[in-house]
């Protein structure tokens, strides 16, 4: 089969920024050296071209998992052009086209079941779906958006302005133009796209499945590291509506610490998050899942795995009365009601909770 044309732009665009990165970055460094004040300014505006990424384009415009005050929109709308990644527009499009058909190798824009390369970068070097770059029907909500659509239109100009201007502003300011420019504006581009591209294919073949093995989406928490926290991916392709990545406290996900500290500015609203509930019994299936895998190579498989399905069941119901408990008790509190029998209720319930998750965790865990 005939292969789609090259799309020459994209091509000259990654194969000189990273070609230039590995040549003249080591020949600055070696033949003049790099300022502390060029590293600093390379770390910040890595992160203000991520996070707009992560928190703008991914979370908020693509998944609209919260609101967001028009002066972080516009600051967004500005790291995006800085990172690079096309329009919010067009990028919100072909995200949301991915989960729809993650996977699906005819309509998954970045498909993982084609392979590293394509899922990489591969995608964005031949005309696969050339229709992407003008059907946008399934972002008619964010043509509503004033500043994603004056973004849009003037992207070619705001990327030049913050992916060359703005370095050579600052080199300007510190009086070292060129290393500036090459580092804080050729390897911060080359490092945040590549940073950024792992999501589509090392996230999607490298990590656990702690919550759905229905698609490649994978848990990493070294690809956490390297993505603002985007490395939760088996999490978030279950629960896209979550304005987290990393749910636990010990989650790296400085994206969701950008919210978080958007919200306590009232620069944030509506921020969403999934029952933990539908959270835990999701994790409850996977891990039974993956426990009748392992005791079906046992000789006496059947009876282990009624056993473990009549565990489950019964964590299952513990875990639903837990929660429903706990949720008449919320309203009644909102409501200025008291109810010492109620609080008895869910305390108890939750300790009966707890002693099943523990005789349910033994037991999944004999079968490793």
């Amino acid at each position: 089969m005939k292969k789609p044309p090259l799309i020459w732009t994209n091509v000259l665009l990654f194969a000189l920024t990273f070609g230039g990165a590995v040549i003249l970055i080591p020949w600055r460094g070696l033949t003049h050296g790099f300022e502390w004040i060029e590293w600093l300014t390379f770390v910040l505006l890595a992160f203000a071209s991520g996070l707009s990424i992560t928190g703008g384009y991914h979370r908020l415009w693509s998944h609209k998992t919260y609101k967001a005050h028009a002066i972080v929109r516009f600051f967004y709308a500005l790291g995006g052009a800085l990172a690079l990644q096309n329009s919010a527009l067009h990028w919100s499009s072909d995200h949301r086209v991915h989960h729809k058909h993650v996977d699906n190798n005819d309509k998954d824009p970045y498909s993982a079941n084609m392979g590293f390369w394509y899922s990489h970068i591969g995608w964005m070097l031949r005309e696969y779906q050339a229709h992407r770059y003008h059907d946008y029907k399934n972002v008619r909500d964010l043509q509503n958006d004033k500043i994603v659509m004056w973004q849009h239109k003037h992207y070619l100009s705001l990327l030049l302005l913050m992916n060359i201007g703005l370095p050579i502003f600052l080199g300007w300011l510190n009086g070292d133009i060129l290393s500036m420019l090459l580092l804080a504006g050729l390897l911060r581009l080359v490092v945040v796209h590549h940073c950024t591209f792992f999501i589509n294919s090392l996230a999607h073949v490298w990590g656990s499945q702690p919550y759905t093995d229905k698609n490649t989406a994978r848990d990493n928490g070294f690809l956490a590291i390297l993505t603002y926290g985007e490395g939760y991916h088996n999490f978030h392709h279950i629960f896209e509506n979550d304005y987290r990545n990393g749910i636990k406290w010990w989650h790296y996900d400085p994206t969701k610490w950008l919210i978080n500290l958007l919200s306590w500015c009232k620069l944030a609203t509506d921020l969403r998050v999934s029952p933990q509930e539908r959270i835990e019994s999701a994790q409850l299936q996977m891990q039974l899942k993956k426990a009748q895998h392992r005791v079906d190579l046992l000789p006496n498989a059947e009876e282990l795995k009624t056993k473990l399905q009549a565990e489950y069941e019964t964590l299952k119901h513990d875990l639903l009365a837990y929660y429903q408990a706990k949720k008449q008790l919320i309203d009644a509190k909102r409501k200025q009601l008291s109810d010492k029998q109620l609080v008895t209720q869910v305390a108890e319930l939750k300790q009966q909770l707890l002693q099943q998750k523990k005789l349910w965790l033994q037991m999944t865990r004999s079968f490793a």
